[in-house]
């Protein structure tokens, strides 16, 4: 009796991992034991049974996925993907509320691989640009969020000074606040040109979100609605380009803001 596709498929790592390896193209098998770091002797009988469930075919030692295999490994690159961004830290997944981003953009979440999960303590996060970029400076900046943490005033001036183009899209609470408490100076940072305001006029639930030209970072509300400072980071050029896309479903639906 043949095993379910399931089972032939995530039942054996040799088998999973020669089905990804054979996707990029046909392998020699001395090519496959090398990648696998296994014997022949180990590997024929995992071979076989992706053979006999019509997966792999092979011709002298050379082996190639077939058109049934071609569909499933299609499928199952992505959720080896996902799964393995979420087992990172599942908990920090199941905690945290990411309904702030849209469904499309939630099923390629396997685009933030390689990403880590920041506990700083609470000053740090004060002055979290400093944080990642250390040696490098972005020319653009791009933020979503409720708040600006005390000390924004200076850190926008800061990064201004050193030419850094500044993308801002705030709730509409946080701009009714600003307004009161910061209009003169919001008012010289838009007239700088680098600082571009904008206001988004549906809830925004979540502490902030951010990218520029080499970080992407985010930072959730836990699913009771609780404040966490932890956040995501990541630097890949995939997780930018998610970045952008997340940005740009806000920016979508936001008002630009040229004078208070």
């Amino acid at each position: 009796m043949k095993k379910s596709l399931i089972d032939v498929i995530f039942a054996s790592d040799k088998r999973k991992e020669t089905l990804l390896l054979l996707k990029d193209g046909h392998q020699e098998m001395k090519s496959l034991l090398k990648s696998l770091d296994t014997t022949r002797q180990a590997l024929l009988p995992q071979m076989k049974i992706l053979e006999e469930h019509h997966l792999v075919f092979h011709y002298d030692d050379i082996y190639e996925l077939t058109f049934i295999g071609e569909l499933i490994v299609d499928k199952v690159r992505p959720l080896i993907d996902t799964t393995e961004v979420l087992d990172v830290d599942i908990d920090y997944w199941g905690t945290h509320d990411f309904d702030f981003v849209p469904p499309n953009l939630l099923e390629r979440i396997n685009e933030l691989k390689h990403y880590k999960i920041i506990n700083p303590p609470l000053m740090d996060l004060f002055n979290l640009h400093k944080t990642y970029h250390k040696d490098k400076t972005p020319e653009h900046v791009y933020s979503v969020g409720n708040i600006f943490y005390p000390n924004y005033q200076s850190r926008f001036t800061e990064m201004i000074d050193n030419k850094i183009t500044i993308n801002y899209i705030v709730s509409k609470d946080l701009f009714n606040k600003i307004r009161k408490e910061s209009n003169e100076h919001i008012e010289l940072l838009i007239k700088s040109g680098y600082f571009k305001l904008y206001v988004y006029h549906q809830k925004i639930n979540f502490l902030f979100f951010t990218f520029d030209d080499y970080h992407i970072v985010m930072n959730p509300l836990k699913k009771a609605g609780d404040v966490d400072h932890s956040y995501i980071i990541c630097s890949t050029e995939d997780a930018l380009n998610w970045g952008k896309e997340l940005f740009n479903y806000y920016l979508k639906d936001s008002t630009p803001i040229t004078r208070l």
